[in-house]
């Protein structure tokens, strides 16, 4: 098997996380898989029950420090997130041998900035935000695809759901839903990985301190040691 040559900057960066929106900039760029924003999320309950899935990336802003994502606030993921407000994840981008491993801090977005982004979804989308209980059990498909048809009727859309003609034109304005929205994991510890022949990787981790509050400026430097493979 080939192997890229590529390794870790030397000296490494002083922010990760400048490397790794870098790392998914160049992921969506390549177009080489078909959802380079995927990433799994990991949460534990508040019995201390770990629980792992894939969710899509929206941002990692390097200065601030956080990843973005989204969700139903009432679904598994975020029922764990809200009352027990840590995580970790996880991006592996198989064709460029690259991995991106975060922990830390998760707090809620504001109702503006949900409400910005959900206006950007396509109507369909936000048409199953208000129709799926996330994570609630469903009679049938059947059930499910009657749910989005009947919410599409309360917004004055004639969609009778998936597997049926789409109506040309929509104008509806279809709002948010209450329990709808995005969370901010601030990270304070990160990995990076670059896969090298022979399991020979390249990893460091770095690590720093975050205040109580995010909107605090008193967040430590970064700190960083290379990793063996």
């Amino acid at each position: 098997m080939t192997f890229c040559t590529e390794t870790l900057p030397d000296p490494l960066p002083a922010n990760p996380l400048v490397v790794a929106a870098q790392w998914l900039a160049q992921a969506t760029l390549d177009a080489v898989e078909p959802n380079p924003n995927a990433m799994v999320l990991a949460t534990v309950d508040t019995r201390g029950h770990p629980s792992a899935r894939v969710v899509l990336c929206k941002e990692i802003a390097a200065q601030p420090g956080f990843i973005l994502f989204y969700t139903n606030y009432q679904s598994h993921k975020g029922r764990d997130l809200l009352g027990n407000p840590k995580a970790a994840i996880v991006f592996h981008w198989d064709y460029p041998h690259r991995q991106v491993r975060a922990e830390g801090q998760v707090e809620p977005l504001s109702d503006a900035e949900n409400d910005t982004y959900f206006r950007t979804r396509p109507w369909q989308s936000r048409l199953g935000a208000w129709a799926s209980e996330q994570s609630r059990p469903v009679e049938s498909r059947h059930a499910l695809v009657s749910a989005i048809a009947a919410t599409a009727r309360r917004f004055g859309i004639p969609y009778q759901g998936p597997g049926t003609p789409e109506p040309d034109d929509v104008a509806v304005d279809v709002p948010r839903p209450p329990n709808w929205g995005g969370f901010r994991l601030y990270a304070d510890a990160v990995e990076l990985w670059v896969e090298g022949e022979f399991r020979i990787h390249d990893r460091a981790r770095w690590t720093r301190t975050l205040p109580e509050q995010q909107g605090a400026a008193s967040r430590t430097p970064w700190s960083v040691t290379r990793l063996q493979p």
